[in-house]
């Protein structure tokens, strides 16, 4: 027995404008829709559960930001690829790839309800 994948559940004030980010920008796909209420989203080997909570849920307060971790392999190729489209975010949504004191190198973005999304190898 074993444990074989985390995959985390996301809320989003507009799960159209999710779907479209994570379709768009991240290079991930629809594996099914709920329409107005959940999606899951796959790409690879990770998955996301995108969940459509009351529009007046202010998601970008800090105390409900939430954030992830993707572990990959070619962190500087997922980058070169996805960083053309992550060029037309806000600055104050991606940080370019950086060493960590703890070995890992990683780039963070934010999606459209201020989840942290952490690529890291």
């Amino acid at each position: 027995m074993r444990l074989t994948q985390i995959t985390p559940f996301v809320p989003c004030t507009s799960l159209e404008k999710q779907i479209a980010f994570y379709c768009d920008v991240l290079g991930f796909e629809v594996g099914y829709l709920a329409e107005g209420i959940y999606a899951f989203m796959r790409r690879d080997e990770v998955a996301v559960r995108l969940v459509q909570v009351d529009g007046s849920v202010d998601l970008h307060h800090p105390e409900r930001q939430g954030s992830f971790y993707i572990d990959v392999q070619g962190i500087n190729a997922v980058w070169l690829e996805m960083q053309p489209r992550l060029s037309a975010l806000p600055e104050s949504r991606v940080r370019a790839p950086f060493d960590q004191d703890y070995g890992q190198r990683e780039f963070h973005v934010a999606d459209e309800d201020c989840t942290w999304v952490f690529f890291g190898e």
